[in-house]
């Protein structure tokens, strides 16, 4: 690949890092006018947020491996055929009419659904409930659309509307939610947190505000789709397209979802277990014992710094990969690989030592509402995920060289194993700590089995690749470790002075959050510097060439 080709990668993983950012920030927004419109609890808000699980269920299992195993090696193998226009065409269409098939069927099923998902209790909430799924439901079609046309987007090398497309989704909803509170109140005043004060306008007006901001972010892709040079027409016919491979390995890429769920189910009921397991009421145990809402939360942070960076960058990376893959090029697979592992690397260690120093504050910064102890108990948690995010980062980038090779299959004992590695190490914990600790040795196991994954992957991989250049992989890593130790002095030491000249509360967890981290992250650069880690400049050129593009307008 050359110079040029990584500077066009390294734009197109800012473009989408940028894009993730935005779209976080708006999406906290979408939520705080969403809880002022029905508030953050009662029957109404309890409604809505069973009838709006359902599309972003399928969703997650979308972007959990399917595409990424399926579409974008197909469609990069594609483009390099003279029919690769049709293929994708047909690729297009089967997927288009399964969404909207699945998309009807379930539709049809929402009172099942909705019983499903939640208990059975007021009969006007569940009434709420299933209305608000009858709207909702339709998501799924909108966000398989998003899904499908982004991953053709991918393909193609551009990056940007993929990820910048949730932009528009979280805009359109924080308009249709604002309108709703503006014509009929703030919470609870308007009296709309009660199941039966919903009448046919302000259903639709919640409900559709929510599926046509979905709408939205898959439609606005489609000028990117054109000017990316693909002029989709509706093709029928499956015989001789070659989609027979693909279905193949999603099948397979379902069965290692399906193995990574049952380890979540184990995790799921334990941590339910943990409050009443402590001897807590259950209005206090949620407060001063860690379950399923504390690693909810811990999950939605130690996903944090891995969305924004290191999917950007393997994304970016995997459609290189699959191109290389196509073309046998091991060489090229290889140092793609060794490239993406050494630059996440830079990044997930730098993100574990600050998000494990300034977990408290953090956490006081999504929950301002919560109690102390409840912000402790959900932080233990976040350090425990946290300390597996390098292994993350690495078994993500593991990921990608199998679906690079459509080897969906090869993977699944690995999976086999981080799912024993799961429960275990939870069924272990449960044993041996107190219940208050029980969702936290949870977050242990998950971190040891990333760790499992990203070995294997990589023992896996080096075959495969005659070598996956472990050795200057690992030394990455561990240069990065010890560039983090001076950044985690600095950091303990400001944080420390901060504790004891601000006082508790929201205002004082920003100051930490911003002043410690930026600290941290300049000590962190300096230390890089000093043992000669040219990766530094992999990971931030892309953001300096930005930043100078500004400057000279």
């Amino acid at each position: 690949m050359s110079e040029a080709s990584d500077e066009s990668l390294r734009r197109g993983a800012a473009v989408m890092a940028s894009g993730t950012a935005v779209s976080r920030v708006l999406g906290l927004l979408r939520g705080m006018v969403l809880t002022a419109a029905i508030g953050a609890t009662g029957q109404a808000a309890d409604a809505f947020a069973v009838a709006n699980k359902l599309p972003n269920v399928l969703y997650m299992l979308l972007i959990g491996g399917v595409l990424n195993a399926v579409l974008v090696p197909q469609v990069v193998r594609a483009y390099k055929r003279n029919v690769g226009q049709e293929y994708v065409d047909r690729l297009l269409t089967f997927g288009f009419a399964t969404l909207a098939a699945a998309t009807i069927v379930l539709t049809v099923c929402a009172p099942l659904l909705v019983r499903l998902y939640s208990k059975p209790g007021n009969a006007a909430q569940l009434e709420l409930a299933t209305t608000f799924a009858y709207w909702c439901i339709p998501q799924m079609f909108f966000y398989g659309v998003y899904a499908l046309l982004g991953q053709v987007l991918n393909a193609r090398g551009s990056f940007g509307p993929y990820m910048w497309a949730p932009v528009v989704n979280n805009v359109v909803s924080i308009v249709g939610f604002g309108v709703f509170a503006l014509v009929l109140g703030v919470a609870p005043e308007n009296g709309m947190t009660d199941a039966t004060a919903w009448g046919v306008a302000p259903t639709v007006l919640l409900a559709g505000s929510a599926t046509v901001a979905v709408a939205a972010q898959a439609l606005v892709l489609l000028p990117a789709l054109r000017a990316a040079g693909v002029h989709y027409r509706p093709r029928w016919g499956l015989r001789g397209s070659g989609l027979g491979r693909a279905g193949t390995v999603a099948t397979w890429t379902l069965v290692g979802l399906a193995i990574g769920q049952l380890g979540y189910i184990v995790v799921s009921r334990i941590a339910s277990q943990a409050p009443e397991a402590a001897g807590l009421s259950e209005a206090a145990g949620p407060v001063a014992v860690a379950g399923n809402a504390a690693y909810d939360w811990a999950f939605v942070i130690f996903m944090l710094p891995h969305s924004l960076v290191t999917v950007s960058i393997a994304t970016a990376m995997f459609t290189r990969m699959s191109a290389q893959a196509h073309e046998q090029d091991v060489d090229g697979v290889r140092a793609s690989l060794s490239s993406g592992m050494r630059t996440v690397g830079v990044f997930t260690v730098l993100a574990t030592a600050v998000v494990g120093l300034l977990a408290e504050p953090i956490v006081r910064l999504v929950m301002p509402a919560e109690t102390d102890e409840a912000v402790r108990a959900v932080a233990v948690v976040v350090v425990a995920m946290i300390v597996g995010l390098p292994a993350f980062g690495a078994w993500s980038m593991s990921q990608r060289g199998y679906y690079a090779y459509e080897d969906a299959r090869g993977m699944v004992p690995t999976q086999i194993v981080m799912a024993a590695v799961v429960v275990l190490g939870t069924l272990l914990g449960r044993a041996v700590l107190p219940p208050g600790e029980w969702v936290a040795g949870a977050g242990l196991a998950m971190s040891l089995s990333y760790l499992v994954g990203a070995l294997m992957g990589m023992r896996y991989l080096s075959r495969r690749l005659h070598g996956a250049d472990g050795a200057r992989i690992l030394r990455l890593h561990v240069r990065a470790a010890v560039a983090a130790l001076p950044a985690l002095v600095v950091g303990l030491g400001v944080l420390v002075g901060l504790e004891h000249v601000l006082s508790t509360g929201l205002l004082a967890a920003l100051t930490e959050c911003v002043v410690v981290s930026a600290l941290m992250t300049v000590a962190y650069a300096v230390a890089l510097r000093v043992l000669h880690v040219t990766e530094l400049d992999d990971l931030v050129r892309p953001l300096l060439a930005r930043v100078g593009r500004y400057r000279r307008r």
